[in-house]
């Protein structure tokens, strides 16, 4: 526990020591759904119809900017293989790096998507169910995205590569999570898509950092 602390804590210094990334996550959240009112009109009926939508799916695409950086930077400078060699586990070394990378990247976004939310003309009754949905399917993209940066690490166009590889499985966590808001703003009962959520979330905690390190280990070599 001490070594996979010391590493989410090395993790967090040099995300802090270059702020630019998480700034840049966050500047792009925001600016993606200011735009939208730009784009489909200044009716509030429209912006509250489809508010939960475009906030979940410009945070899902503000989450997969910083996913490249996931490995790529320990790994040109060899920092990976020294992780790789410690006696911490490499499945729970992948953990440590997916829960800074939420709390560098997935926690601010929660902490902003009720201001956007208001923005564009969200119901009160949907935001706390927003924050709450956020919170449990952020962490699910950190530990999906880990497995595509794995998975791309050291190939050309890899941001290309990642954003095919982990787009397609972020849906089922964008499909609950809007459905949760929605739901919450129409009257009905969100429990079962929150629930829905936390079961993902369960199920990547183990399988991600696993299928990540596998993914790791050949680059190493």
């Amino acid at each position: 526990m001490t070594a996979f602390l010391a590493l989410v804590a090395r993790d967090l210094r040099l995300a802090l020591r270059q702020g630019s990334d998480a700034a840049l996550v966050v500047a792009f959240f925001v600016l993606a759904v200011m735009l939208f009112p730009f784009g489909v009109g200044p009716e509030p009926q429209l912006l509250a119809r489809i508010a939960a939508g475009v906030v979940w799916v410009t945070a899902l695409l503000a989450a997969l900017l910083s996913l490249d950086r996931l490995f790529q930077q320990d790994y040109e400078d060899g920092c990976l293989e020294a992780i790789a060699l410690a006696p911490l586990p490499l499945e729970a070394a992948v953990l440590a790096k997916c829960l800074a990378h939420w709390l560098t990247t997935g926690l601010p976004l929660v902490a902003v998507a009720p201001a956007l939310a208001a923005l564009l003309q969200l119901d009160a009754g949907g935001y706390l169910p927003l924050v709450f949905a956020m919170a449990l399917g952020t962490p699910s993209l950190s530990l999906v995205g880990a497995v595509g940066a794995a998975l791309s690490l050291g190939a050309r166009r890899a941001g290309v590569l990642l954003s095919l590889l982990v787009l397609p499985l972020y849906i089922p966590v964008l499909i609950f999570g809007v459905a949760a808001v929605e739901q919450a703003v129409a009257g009905f009962a969100i429990r079962p898509y929150l629930s829905i959520l936390t079961a993902f979330l369960v199920a990547a905690l183990p399988l991600a950092p696993w299928a990540a390190a596998a993914a790791l280990r050949p680059a190493l070599e």
